[in-house]
């Protein structure tokens, strides 16, 4: 079993909130959006566990030499695919659907849109989750990010985890 801490947009703000948030976790993912490679260090250097990002529409060449625009694989026995852009369950982006298809994915992980959102899709058999947004940047009102852990092809124990309002 692996805990997993999903964050996305942080747009260069990692406050002690996100650490703390992600204590404990065996991995950490970013769904995009860093802000620059030192978010992505820092991650690493202060949580001291692996880290699986893709870059964002605002990340630079630090960042894009470094994490892909998408990205699949499989953790225990549970094939995931994450893309920062990749919009949702009946409004996903152009072309996500068939990479969620072609990587035969259980789990779809996007960001970008700030909106949490966490929502099956009966048609691919496929759970989605965007974490919302981590940083100060953007429309939310809330910053957010979600753990839970992954048992063989089973994800169990999700929470979301509220970091007080932007702007705090």
């Amino acid at each position: 079993m692996k805990k997993i801490g999903l964050l996305a947009d942080t747009h260069g703000w990692l406050d002690e909130k996100i650490v703390k948030a992600l204590e404990n976790c065996d991995e950490i993912w970013h769904a995009g959006d860093f802000g620059t490679i030192a978010i992505a260090d820092e991650l690493k250097r202060r949580t001291g566990v692996p880290l699986r990002g893709v870059y964002g529409n605002i990340d630079g060449q630090d960042i894009r030499s470094i994490y892909p625009e998408s990205t699949g694989f499989t953790l225990e026995t549970l094939p995931v695919f994450m893309q920062h852009i990749g919009g949702y369950p009946g409004k996903y982006a152009p072309g996500v659907k068939k990479k969620i298809q072609a990587a035969g994915a259980k789990l779809f992980i996007s960001g970008h849109s700030h909106i949490l959102k966490i929502q099956f899709d009966s048609a691919l058999q496929c759970l989605h989750i965007n974490p919302g947004a981590a940083g100060q940047q953007g429309w939310h009102t809330m910053r957010t990010l979600v753990t839970f852990c992954i048992d063989g092809d089973q994800l169990t124990n999700c929470q979301v985890i509220e970091m007080g309002p932007r702007g705090r």
